[in-house]
């Protein structure tokens, strides 16, 4: 499943990777600790709090808040043609935080600290395999969801 992301995952076995099938449907997950309820996000396959190996995971609303932000002019191979482009980290309502490119409905000009941002899943299948992402949109935003089956 973590080939969706463009990357392999060089660990035989994880517990979590129903986060990549989750955020291909649109859904972006976070996990709740079986034990002591705990909310992760990304989700975790053991808590941070109680040490449980036994979660569920649960959809957030994707809801944030923007703690900061940078822009990239020099960018990595592969980024190359995309600079310069915006990056933000988001504190998620819920629980966690997430670093993400800003997408089409929030232009450099609007970018604030502390500004209101939705986090929208996306599917980038322009190539063979297939890749899961997400921007930071404005809130309101919506998008597509599938059935995670």
């Amino acid at each position: 499943m973590f080939e969706w992301f463009g990357k392999v995952n060089y660990c035989r076995d994880t517990k979590v990777d129903g986060f990549a099938t989750h955020l291909r449907a649109g859904r972006l997950m976070g996990s709740a600790c079986s034990g002591c309820g705990h909310l992760s996000y990304p989700p975790r396959a053991d808590c941070p709090i109680c040490r449980s190996g036994e979660f569920a995971f649960i959809e957030l609303s994707g809801k944030g808040t923007l703690s900061t932000y940078t822009t990239i002019f020099a960018a990595p191979a592969g980024f190359t043609q995309d600079a310069p482009f915006h990056l933000g980290v988001v504190d998620l309502k819920e629980a966690g935080r997430l670093l993400a490119p800003f997408g089409d409905t929030i232009g450099p000009t609007e970018i604030t600290i502390d500004m209101a941002v939705q986090i929208v899943p996306r599917l980038c299948d322009e190539t063979e395999s297939i890749k899961v992402y997400y921007t930071l949109e404005k809130p309101g935003t919506t998008w597509f969801k599938t059935d995670p089956t």
